[in-house]
């Protein structure tokens, strides 16, 4: 989980395991995987830290540049 904050101030944490997609246009959307879309004050790439270091904790981000450098291989 990853720690993020609503447009209202209000903290929460995020299963960023869920992440499907986020995009800054200039609010930062944040698309899960369930089709919720939540607005948050963090940045894209402060979200990308946060999401890269979290997985590096929990030991998925190996697993999760392999398969992309597979895919980028076919």
């Amino acid at each position: 989980m990853i720690p993020v904050t609503r447009l209202n101030g209000s903290p929460m944490w995020l299963n960023s395991l869920l992440i499907e997609m986020i995009e800054e246009t200039p609010d930062t959307y944040v698309t899960l995987t369930t089709g919720k879309r939540i607005i948050v004050l963090e940045k894209a790439d402060q979200l990308n830290k946060l999401i890269h270091e979290y997985n590096k904790s929990i030991g998925t981000l190996t697993g999760t540049i392999k398969v992309q450098h597979m895919e980028e291989l076919s």
